[in-house]
Protein backbone atom coordinates (compact mmCIF):
# COMPACT_ATOMS: atom_id res chain seq x y z
CA UNK A 1 0.00 0.00 0.00
CA UNK A 2 1.36 3.42 -0.99
CA UNK A 3 1.75 5.79 1.94
CA UNK A 4 2.29 9.52 2.00
CA UNK A 5 5.53 10.92 3.40
CA UNK A 6 5.33 11.92 7.04
CA UNK A 7 7.07 15.23 6.51
CA UNK A 8 7.80 17.79 3.82
CA UNK A 9 11.26 19.31 4.23
CA UNK A 10 11.74 22.74 2.67
CA UNK A 11 15.36 23.71 1.97
CA UNK A 12 16.44 27.21 1.04
CA UNK A 13 16.15 30.80 2.25
CA UNK A 14 13.34 31.77 4.62
CA UNK A 15 12.31 35.37 5.22
CA UNK A 16 9.61 36.67 7.56
CA UNK A 17 8.88 39.43 10.05
CA UNK A 18 9.07 38.53 13.76
CA UNK A 19 5.92 39.05 15.82
CA UNK A 20 7.43 41.99 17.70
CA UNK A 21 9.47 44.85 16.22
CA UNK A 22 13.18 45.03 16.91
CA UNK A 23 12.59 48.46 18.45
CA UNK A 24 9.17 49.53 19.78
CA UNK A 25 7.53 52.78 18.86
CA UNK A 26 8.26 55.92 20.86
CA UNK A 27 6.49 59.32 20.83
CA UNK A 28 9.01 60.50 18.24
CA UNK A 29 9.82 57.34 16.25
CA UNK A 30 7.84 54.53 14.59
CA UNK A 31 8.47 50.89 15.52
CA UNK A 32 11.40 49.32 13.70
CA UNK A 33 10.47 46.05 12.02
CA UNK A 34 13.47 44.04 10.84
CA UNK A 35 13.37 41.12 8.42
CA UNK A 36 14.49 37.80 9.84
CA UNK A 37 16.46 36.02 7.11
CA UNK A 38 17.57 32.42 7.58
CA UNK A 39 19.14 29.78 5.36
CA UNK A 40 18.42 26.20 6.22
CA UNK A 41 15.71 23.55 6.42
CA UNK A 42 12.18 23.68 7.78
CA UNK A 43 9.89 20.67 8.02
CA UNK A 44 6.11 20.41 7.98
CA UNK A 45 3.89 17.54 9.11
CA UNK A 46 1.77 16.23 6.25
CA UNK A 47 -0.97 15.06 8.63
CA UNK A 48 -1.97 18.61 9.61
CA UNK A 49 0.22 21.01 7.60
CA UNK A 50 1.89 22.52 10.64
CA UNK A 51 5.54 23.42 11.07
CA UNK A 52 7.23 20.79 13.23
CA UNK A 53 10.73 22.19 13.33
CA UNK A 54 13.61 23.87 11.56
CA UNK A 55 17.39 24.01 11.59
CA UNK A 56 19.26 27.01 10.29
CA UNK A 57 22.74 26.82 8.82
CA UNK A 58 21.89 23.89 6.56
CA UNK A 59 23.50 25.47 3.52
CA UNK A 60 24.01 22.85 0.83
CA UNK A 61 23.34 19.21 -0.01
CA UNK A 62 26.12 17.95 2.27
CA UNK A 63 24.61 19.71 5.29
CA UNK A 64 21.13 18.59 4.26
CA UNK A 65 22.32 15.00 4.03
CA UNK A 66 23.85 15.23 7.50
CA UNK A 67 20.54 16.56 8.86
CA UNK A 68 18.68 13.70 7.17
CA UNK A 69 21.00 11.20 8.82
CA UNK A 70 20.66 12.72 12.28
CA UNK A 71 16.87 12.83 12.01
CA UNK A 72 16.54 9.30 10.61
CA UNK A 73 14.88 10.50 7.40
CA UNK A 74 14.98 9.02 3.90
CA UNK A 75 14.03 11.02 0.83
CA UNK A 76 10.93 10.04 -1.06
CA UNK A 77 11.72 8.88 -4.57
CA UNK A 78 15.41 8.26 -3.95
CA UNK A 79 17.06 5.34 -5.74
CA UNK A 80 16.07 2.11 -4.01
CA UNK A 81 13.16 3.68 -2.12
CA UNK A 82 10.11 1.42 -2.07
CA UNK A 83 7.06 3.62 -1.49
CA UNK A 84 4.84 0.55 -1.11
CA UNK A 85 6.86 -1.01 1.69
CA UNK A 86 5.23 -0.10 5.00
CA UNK A 87 7.81 -2.20 6.86
CA UNK A 88 10.81 -0.28 5.61
CA UNK A 89 13.17 0.22 8.53
CA UNK A 90 15.58 2.67 6.91
CA UNK A 91 13.85 5.71 8.42
CA UNK A 92 10.97 8.11 8.11
CA UNK A 93 10.13 8.88 4.49
CA UNK A 94 10.10 12.62 3.71
CA UNK A 95 9.57 14.77 0.64
CA UNK A 96 12.18 17.44 0.02
CA UNK A 97 11.32 20.76 -1.66
CA UNK A 98 14.45 22.63 -2.68
CA UNK A 99 14.68 26.23 -3.71
CA UNK A 100 16.31 26.34 -7.14
CA UNK A 101 19.92 27.44 -7.28
CA UNK A 102 20.81 30.69 -8.97
CA UNK A 103 17.25 32.00 -8.94
CA UNK A 104 17.40 34.34 -5.94
CA UNK A 105 14.49 32.49 -4.38
CA UNK A 106 13.06 32.53 -0.88
CA UNK A 107 10.11 31.27 1.12
CA UNK A 108 7.85 33.97 2.57
CA UNK A 109 4.63 33.77 4.64
CA UNK A 110 1.40 33.91 2.69
CA UNK A 111 -0.43 37.23 2.53
CA UNK A 112 -3.61 37.80 4.55
CA UNK A 113 -6.27 39.86 2.76
CA UNK A 114 -8.57 41.15 5.49
CA UNK A 115 -11.14 42.75 3.16
CA UNK A 116 -12.17 41.70 -0.36
CA UNK A 117 -15.52 41.57 -2.19
CA UNK A 118 -15.41 38.36 -4.24
CA UNK A 119 -18.44 39.07 -6.48
CA UNK A 120 -17.07 42.48 -7.44
CA UNK A 121 -13.98 40.99 -9.11
CA UNK A 122 -15.28 41.66 -12.67
CA UNK A 123 -15.48 45.37 -11.85
CA UNK A 124 -11.78 45.65 -10.92
CA UNK A 125 -10.53 48.91 -12.40
CA UNK A 126 -14.02 50.17 -13.21
CA UNK A 127 -14.72 52.83 -10.63
CA UNK A 128 -14.74 55.93 -12.82
CA UNK A 129 -14.85 59.17 -10.89
CA UNK A 130 -17.64 58.06 -8.56
CA UNK A 131 -17.70 58.62 -4.85
CA UNK A 132 -18.55 55.69 -2.60
CA UNK A 133 -22.36 55.96 -2.48
CA UNK A 134 -22.71 56.69 -6.20
CA UNK A 135 -20.29 53.88 -7.05
CA UNK A 136 -22.40 51.39 -5.08
CA UNK A 137 -25.52 52.30 -7.03
CA UNK A 138 -23.83 52.50 -10.43
CA UNK A 139 -21.51 49.52 -10.37
CA UNK A 140 -21.73 47.36 -7.28
CA UNK A 141 -25.39 46.65 -6.62
CA UNK A 142 -26.22 45.78 -10.25
CA UNK A 143 -23.33 43.30 -10.44
CA UNK A 144 -23.95 41.69 -7.06
CA UNK A 145 -27.68 41.29 -7.76
CA UNK A 146 -26.84 39.17 -10.83
CA UNK A 147 -25.66 36.38 -8.49
CA UNK A 148 -29.28 35.51 -7.75
CA UNK A 149 -30.50 32.01 -8.64
CA UNK A 150 -33.22 31.69 -11.25
CA UNK A 151 -36.80 31.21 -10.04
CA UNK A 152 -36.92 27.85 -11.80
CA UNK A 153 -33.87 26.59 -9.88
CA UNK A 154 -33.74 28.56 -6.62
CA UNK A 155 -31.05 26.43 -4.94
CA UNK A 156 -28.62 26.45 -7.89
CA UNK A 157 -25.99 29.20 -8.14
CA UNK A 158 -26.02 31.02 -11.50
CA UNK A 159 -23.18 30.54 -14.03
CA UNK A 160 -21.74 33.98 -13.24
CA UNK A 161 -21.05 32.87 -9.67
CA UNK A 162 -19.05 29.84 -10.86
CA UNK A 163 -17.10 31.97 -13.32
CA UNK A 164 -16.31 34.89 -11.01
CA UNK A 165 -15.62 32.98 -7.82
CA UNK A 166 -13.28 30.49 -9.48
CA UNK A 167 -11.37 33.34 -11.07
CA UNK A 168 -11.01 35.49 -7.97
CA UNK A 169 -9.83 32.59 -5.78
CA UNK A 170 -7.37 31.46 -8.45
CA UNK A 171 -6.06 34.98 -8.92
CA UNK A 172 -5.63 35.81 -5.23
CA UNK A 173 -3.77 32.52 -4.70
CA UNK A 174 -1.51 33.38 -7.63
CA UNK A 175 -0.60 36.62 -5.87
CA UNK A 176 0.37 34.71 -2.72
CA UNK A 177 -2.81 35.37 -0.71
CA UNK A 178 -3.24 32.27 1.43
CA UNK A 179 -6.03 33.67 3.63
CA UNK A 180 -8.84 36.03 2.66
CA UNK A 181 -11.89 37.51 4.36
CA UNK A 182 -14.51 37.55 1.61
CA UNK A 183 -17.73 39.51 1.33
CA UNK A 184 -20.14 37.58 -0.92
CA UNK A 185 -23.71 38.66 -1.81
CA UNK A 186 -27.11 38.28 -0.17
CA UNK A 187 -27.69 35.01 -2.04
CA UNK A 188 -27.28 31.78 -0.08
CA UNK A 189 -26.59 29.38 -3.00
CA UNK A 190 -23.91 31.64 -4.51
CA UNK A 191 -22.31 32.32 -1.12
CA UNK A 192 -22.21 28.60 -0.39
CA UNK A 193 -20.58 28.08 -3.79
CA UNK A 194 -17.80 30.52 -2.83
CA UNK A 195 -17.18 28.41 0.27
CA UNK A 196 -17.13 25.26 -1.87
CA UNK A 197 -14.57 26.76 -4.26
CA UNK A 198 -12.27 27.97 -1.48
CA UNK A 199 -12.48 24.54 0.13
CA UNK A 200 -11.71 22.72 -3.13
CA UNK A 201 -8.87 25.02 -4.16
CA UNK A 202 -7.46 25.02 -0.65
CA UNK A 203 -7.52 28.73 0.20
CA UNK A 204 -7.96 29.59 3.85
CA UNK A 205 -10.99 31.87 3.92
CA UNK A 206 -13.64 33.59 5.97
CA UNK A 207 -16.86 33.61 3.96
CA UNK A 208 -19.61 36.13 4.67
CA UNK A 209 -23.11 36.33 3.24
CA UNK A 210 -23.91 40.05 2.98
CA UNK A 211 -26.82 41.30 5.12
CA UNK A 212 -28.79 44.39 4.03
CA UNK A 213 -32.45 45.07 4.75
CA UNK A 214 -32.96 48.85 4.89
CA UNK A 215 -35.46 49.83 2.16
CA UNK A 216 -34.43 53.48 2.34
CA UNK A 217 -30.87 52.75 1.19
CA UNK A 218 -30.97 49.36 -0.60
CA UNK A 219 -32.27 48.82 -4.16
CA UNK A 220 -35.68 47.15 -4.49
CA UNK A 221 -34.12 44.33 -6.51
CA UNK A 222 -31.25 43.68 -4.08
CA UNK A 223 -32.37 43.57 -0.45
CA UNK A 224 -33.24 41.14 2.32
CA UNK A 225 -36.99 41.04 2.84
CA UNK A 226 -36.77 41.38 6.63
CA UNK A 227 -34.35 41.11 9.58
CA UNK A 228 -35.60 37.59 10.27
CA UNK A 229 -35.07 36.42 6.69
CA UNK A 230 -31.56 37.92 6.66
CA UNK A 231 -30.73 36.18 9.91
CA UNK A 232 -32.11 32.85 8.66
CA UNK A 233 -30.09 33.09 5.45
CA UNK A 234 -26.94 33.89 7.41
CA UNK A 235 -27.51 30.84 9.61
CA UNK A 236 -27.87 28.75 6.45
CA UNK A 237 -24.45 29.80 5.15
CA UNK A 238 -22.87 29.23 8.56
CA UNK A 239 -24.36 25.72 8.59
CA UNK A 240 -23.03 25.01 5.09
CA UNK A 241 -19.51 26.16 5.96
CA UNK A 242 -19.59 24.06 9.13
CA UNK A 243 -20.65 21.02 7.12
CA UNK A 244 -17.76 21.55 4.70
CA UNK A 245 -15.23 22.11 7.48
CA UNK A 246 -16.59 21.08 10.90
CA UNK A 247 -13.43 22.13 12.71
CA UNK A 248 -13.26 25.47 10.84
CA UNK A 249 -9.60 24.72 10.15
CA UNK A 250 -9.66 26.02 6.58
CA UNK A 251 -13.00 27.82 6.32
CA UNK A 252 -14.70 30.06 8.86
CA UNK A 253 -18.07 31.81 8.70
CA UNK A 254 -18.02 35.55 9.16
CA UNK A 255 -21.16 37.56 9.92
CA UNK A 256 -21.39 40.37 7.39
CA UNK A 257 -23.67 43.39 7.77
CA UNK A 258 -22.71 45.37 4.67
CA UNK A 259 -22.49 48.63 6.61
CA UNK A 260 -24.73 50.49 9.01
CA UNK A 261 -26.69 52.46 6.38
CA UNK A 262 -27.81 49.27 4.62
CA UNK A 263 -29.13 47.63 7.81
CA UNK A 264 -32.02 48.35 10.15
CA UNK A 265 -31.34 48.47 13.90
CA UNK A 266 -33.20 45.16 14.51
CA UNK A 267 -30.98 43.41 11.96
CA UNK A 268 -27.78 44.84 13.43
CA UNK A 269 -28.78 43.71 16.93
CA UNK A 270 -29.80 40.26 15.68
CA UNK A 271 -26.42 39.79 13.99
CA UNK A 272 -24.59 40.89 17.13
CA UNK A 273 -26.56 38.32 19.13
CA UNK A 274 -25.80 35.65 16.51
CA UNK A 275 -22.07 36.31 16.82
CA UNK A 276 -22.30 36.02 20.61
CA UNK A 277 -23.83 32.54 20.42
CA UNK A 278 -20.37 31.00 20.07
CA UNK A 279 -17.31 31.25 22.29
CA UNK A 280 -15.15 32.84 21.07
CA UNK A 281 -17.66 34.91 19.11
CA UNK A 282 -18.19 34.21 15.44
CA UNK A 283 -16.15 36.56 13.24
CA UNK A 284 -17.80 39.77 12.04
CA UNK A 285 -16.88 42.07 9.14
CA UNK A 286 -18.33 45.37 7.97
CA UNK A 287 -17.36 48.86 6.81
CA UNK A 288 -16.87 51.98 8.88
CA UNK A 289 -16.10 55.66 8.17
CA UNK A 290 -14.90 55.11 4.63
CA UNK A 291 -16.32 58.34 3.24
CA UNK A 292 -17.43 61.63 4.78
CA UNK A 293 -20.82 61.48 3.02
CA UNK A 294 -21.30 58.00 4.43
CA UNK A 295 -20.51 59.24 7.94
CA UNK A 296 -23.09 62.01 7.52
CA UNK A 297 -25.65 59.49 6.28
CA UNK A 298 -25.12 57.33 9.38
CA UNK A 299 -25.67 60.37 11.59
CA UNK A 300 -29.00 61.03 9.86
CA UNK A 301 -30.14 57.40 9.94
CA UNK A 302 -29.11 56.80 13.57
CA UNK A 303 -29.70 60.14 15.32
CA UNK A 304 -29.80 58.63 18.80
CA UNK A 305 -26.22 57.33 18.54
CA UNK A 306 -23.12 59.34 19.34
CA UNK A 307 -21.12 58.08 16.38
CA UNK A 308 -20.79 55.53 13.59
CA UNK A 309 -18.78 53.34 15.97
CA UNK A 310 -21.45 53.60 18.63
CA UNK A 311 -24.03 52.19 16.18
CA UNK A 312 -22.03 48.96 15.93
CA UNK A 313 -21.06 48.88 19.58
CA UNK A 314 -24.66 49.21 20.77
CA UNK A 315 -25.62 46.27 18.55
CA UNK A 316 -22.90 44.03 20.02
CA UNK A 317 -20.94 43.99 16.77
CA UNK A 318 -17.58 45.14 18.14
CA UNK A 319 -15.55 42.18 19.42
CA UNK A 320 -11.97 40.98 19.16
CA UNK A 321 -13.10 39.09 16.04
CA UNK A 322 -14.56 42.11 14.26
CA UNK A 323 -12.92 43.46 11.09
CA UNK A 324 -13.75 47.09 10.29
CA UNK A 325 -12.84 48.09 6.76
CA UNK A 326 -11.37 51.54 6.01
CA UNK A 327 -11.79 53.51 9.29
CA UNK A 328 -10.50 56.69 7.65
CA UNK A 329 -12.63 59.29 9.43
CA UNK A 330 -12.78 58.12 13.04
CA UNK A 331 -12.78 60.47 15.99
CA UNK A 332 -10.47 59.93 18.95
CA UNK A 333 -13.36 58.64 21.05
CA UNK A 334 -14.30 56.14 18.33
CA UNK A 335 -10.73 54.86 18.18
CA UNK A 336 -10.82 54.43 21.94
CA UNK A 337 -13.99 52.33 21.78
CA UNK A 338 -12.66 50.14 18.97
CA UNK A 339 -9.41 49.53 20.83
CA UNK A 340 -11.23 48.70 24.07
CA UNK A 341 -13.34 46.08 22.28
CA UNK A 342 -10.29 44.54 20.59
CA UNK A 343 -11.72 45.02 17.09
CA UNK A 344 -9.32 45.38 14.16
CA UNK A 345 -9.13 47.52 11.03
CA UNK A 346 -8.62 46.45 7.41
CA UNK A 347 -6.58 49.26 5.85
CA UNK A 348 -7.46 49.60 2.14
CA UNK A 349 -5.27 52.36 0.65
CA UNK A 350 -5.77 51.33 -2.99
CA UNK A 351 -9.54 51.62 -2.72
CA UNK A 352 -9.36 54.72 -0.54
CA UNK A 353 -7.35 56.49 -3.24
CA UNK A 354 -9.27 55.10 -6.22
CA UNK A 355 -12.67 56.18 -4.95
CA UNK A 356 -11.30 59.34 -3.36
CA UNK A 357 -12.39 58.48 0.17
CA UNK A 358 -9.39 59.98 1.96
CA UNK A 359 -6.01 59.26 3.52
CA UNK A 360 -6.09 56.87 6.45
CA UNK A 361 -3.72 57.67 9.31
CA UNK A 362 -2.51 54.15 10.03
CA UNK A 363 -0.02 55.29 12.66
CA UNK A 364 -2.84 56.98 14.54
CA UNK A 365 -4.79 53.70 14.58
CA UNK A 366 -1.78 51.72 15.76
CA UNK A 367 -0.93 54.30 18.43
CA UNK A 368 -4.50 53.95 19.69
CA UNK A 369 -3.92 50.25 20.29
CA UNK A 370 -5.97 49.07 17.30
CA UNK A 371 -4.80 46.03 15.34
CA UNK A 372 -4.40 46.77 11.61
CA UNK A 373 -4.22 44.45 8.61
CA UNK A 374 -4.37 45.14 4.88
CA UNK A 375 -7.21 44.65 2.40
CA UNK A 376 -7.43 44.81 -1.37
CA UNK A 377 -11.12 45.86 -1.20
CA UNK A 378 -11.75 44.58 -4.70
CA UNK A 379 -13.37 46.16 -6.63
CA UNK A 380 -13.14 49.55 -5.01
CA UNK A 381 -9.50 48.55 -5.08
CA UNK A 382 -8.40 47.95 -8.67
CA UNK A 383 -6.05 45.05 -7.91
CA UNK A 384 -6.46 41.64 -6.26
CA UNK A 385 -2.76 41.73 -5.35
CA UNK A 386 -2.00 42.40 -1.70
CA UNK A 387 1.50 43.39 -2.83
CA UNK A 388 -0.08 46.39 -4.55
CA UNK A 389 -1.71 47.21 -1.21
CA UNK A 390 1.69 46.94 0.52
CA UNK A 391 3.11 49.44 -1.97
CA UNK A 392 0.22 51.85 -1.58
CA UNK A 393 0.37 51.55 2.21
CA UNK A 394 3.91 52.89 2.05
CA UNK A 395 3.10 55.60 -0.50
CA UNK A 396 -0.06 56.86 1.19
CA UNK A 397 1.78 57.06 4.52
CA UNK A 398 4.27 59.39 2.87
CA UNK A 399 1.43 61.65 1.77
CA UNK A 400 0.05 61.58 5.31
CA UNK A 401 3.48 62.51 6.64
CA UNK A 402 3.82 65.32 4.10
CA UNK A 403 0.39 66.69 5.06
CA UNK A 404 1.38 66.62 8.73
CA UNK A 405 4.64 68.36 7.87
CA UNK A 406 2.76 71.16 6.06
CA UNK A 407 0.23 71.49 8.86
CA UNK A 408 3.15 71.88 11.24
CA UNK A 409 4.39 74.91 9.36
CA UNK A 410 6.92 72.96 7.35
CA UNK A 411 8.90 72.14 10.45
CA UNK A 412 7.54 68.71 11.28
CA UNK A 413 6.40 70.16 14.57
CA UNK A 414 3.07 68.32 14.84
CA UNK A 415 2.76 65.93 17.72
CA UNK A 416 4.95 62.86 17.27
CA UNK A 417 6.78 64.29 14.25
CA UNK A 418 5.62 64.13 10.65
CA UNK A 419 8.04 61.40 9.53
CA UNK A 420 6.81 59.10 12.27
CA UNK A 421 3.66 58.60 10.20
CA UNK A 422 5.57 56.88 7.42
CA UNK A 423 5.19 53.11 7.04
CA UNK A 424 8.38 51.31 5.99
CA UNK A 425 8.51 48.40 3.54
CA UNK A 426 9.15 46.05 6.44
CA UNK A 427 6.25 47.37 8.49
CA UNK A 428 3.89 47.17 5.50
CA UNK A 429 4.89 43.53 4.98
CA UNK A 430 4.29 42.94 8.69
CA UNK A 431 0.79 44.38 8.27
CA UNK A 432 0.23 42.09 5.25
CA UNK A 433 1.14 38.98 7.23
CA UNK A 434 1.34 39.26 11.02
CA UNK A 435 -1.02 42.24 11.17
CA UNK A 436 -3.69 40.54 9.11
CA UNK A 437 -3.38 37.37 11.17
CA UNK A 438 -3.89 39.39 14.34
CA UNK A 439 -6.94 41.20 12.95
CA UNK A 440 -8.50 37.82 12.11
CA UNK A 441 -7.63 36.46 15.59
CA UNK A 442 -5.23 33.95 14.03
CA UNK A 443 -1.88 35.39 15.05
CA UNK A 444 -0.70 32.10 16.54
CA UNK A 445 -1.66 30.17 13.41
CA UNK A 446 -0.51 32.08 10.32
CA UNK A 447 1.68 34.99 9.28
CA UNK A 448 5.14 33.63 10.11
CA UNK A 449 7.46 30.64 10.32
CA UNK A 450 7.26 29.34 13.88
CA UNK A 451 6.80 25.87 15.31
CA UNK A 452 3.17 24.86 15.45
CA UNK A 453 2.01 27.39 12.85
CA UNK A 454 0.41 26.29 9.61
CA UNK A 455 2.68 26.22 6.58
CA UNK A 456 0.86 28.97 4.69
CA UNK A 457 3.64 30.23 2.47
CA UNK A 458 4.81 31.24 -0.98
CA UNK A 459 8.04 30.59 -2.83
CA UNK A 460 9.29 33.72 -4.59
CA UNK A 461 11.99 34.00 -7.27
CA UNK A 462 13.65 37.15 -8.57
CA UNK A 463 15.64 37.54 -11.77
CA UNK A 464 19.40 37.23 -11.50
CA UNK A 465 22.23 38.72 -13.53
CA UNK A 466 22.40 35.50 -15.55
CA UNK A 467 18.76 35.81 -16.60
CA UNK A 468 19.21 38.69 -19.04
CA UNK A 469 17.02 38.00 -22.05
CA UNK A 470 15.91 34.62 -20.70
CA UNK A 471 12.36 33.53 -21.47
CA UNK A 472 10.39 31.37 -19.07
CA UNK A 473 6.89 30.06 -19.72
CA UNK A 474 6.39 32.59 -22.48
CA UNK A 475 7.68 35.58 -20.55
CA UNK A 476 10.39 36.96 -18.31
CA UNK A 477 10.61 36.16 -14.65
CA UNK A 478 9.15 39.58 -13.93
CA UNK A 479 10.10 43.21 -13.43
CA UNK A 480 12.56 42.66 -10.58
CA UNK A 481 16.18 42.97 -11.71
CA UNK A 482 18.86 41.56 -9.40
CA UNK A 483 22.48 42.31 -10.29
CA UNK A 484 24.27 40.35 -7.60
CA UNK A 485 25.51 43.02 -5.25
CA UNK A 486 22.21 43.63 -3.43
CA UNK A 487 21.66 42.56 0.17
CA UNK A 488 18.73 40.31 1.02
CA UNK A 489 16.96 43.34 2.50
CA UNK A 490 17.40 45.08 -0.86
CA UNK A 491 15.99 41.98 -2.56
CA UNK A 492 12.83 42.43 -0.55
CA UNK A 493 12.62 46.14 -1.31
CA UNK A 494 12.92 45.43 -5.04
CA UNK A 495 10.30 42.69 -4.76
CA UNK A 496 7.87 45.05 -3.01
CA UNK A 497 8.29 47.95 -5.42
CA UNK A 498 8.77 46.05 -8.69
CA UNK A 499 7.40 42.53 -8.17
CA UNK A 500 4.14 40.90 -9.23
CA UNK A 501 2.51 37.48 -9.48
CA UNK A 502 5.17 36.30 -11.97
CA UNK A 503 7.60 36.12 -9.07
CA UNK A 504 5.31 33.84 -7.03
CA UNK A 505 6.30 30.35 -8.18
CA UNK A 506 4.43 28.20 -5.65
CA UNK A 507 1.93 28.69 -2.84
CA UNK A 508 1.01 26.33 0.03
CA UNK A 509 -1.86 26.45 2.50
CA UNK A 510 -1.65 24.12 5.47
CA UNK A 511 1.19 22.24 3.77
CA UNK A 512 -0.84 21.62 0.59
CA UNK A 513 0.37 23.14 -2.66
CA UNK A 514 -2.45 25.28 -4.06
CA UNK A 515 -0.71 27.23 -6.80
CA UNK A 516 2.35 26.73 -8.97
CA UNK A 517 4.63 23.91 -9.91
CA UNK A 518 4.71 20.40 -8.55
CA UNK A 519 6.66 20.79 -5.33
CA UNK A 520 9.78 18.80 -6.18
CA UNK A 521 10.26 20.78 -9.42
CA UNK A 522 10.96 24.11 -7.70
Amino acid sequence: MTTSPSLIVFHGTFIHLPRLPAEPATPSTPPKHVLEIRRGALWVRTVDGRIEGFEWGVEGEEELGALMGRMGWREEGRQGDNDDDDNDTEGVRVRIVRGRKGRNGFFFPGFVDTHIHAPQYPNSGIFGSSTLLDWLKTYTFPLESSFSSSPSSPTTPPPIAHNVYNRVVRRTLAHGTTCAAYFATIHVPATNLLADICHTRGQRALIGRVCMDNPSTCPDHYIDSSPSSSLAATRATIAHITTLDPSHTLLKPIITPRFAPSCTPPLLSSLGALAAETSPPTHIQTHISENTSEVSLVARLFPSHDSYTHVYDSAGLLTRRTVLAHAIHLSASEREIIASRGAGVAHCPVSNSAIGSGLCEVRELLDSGISVGLGTDVSGGYSSSLMEVVRQTCLVSRLVAYRAHEEGGGKGSVEGGADRRKISVEEALWLATRGGAKVLDMEGEIGGFEKGMWWDAMYVELTGEEDEGEQEEGGRLGNVEVFGWESREEWIAKWVWCGDDRNVKAVWVGGRIVHGRVERDL
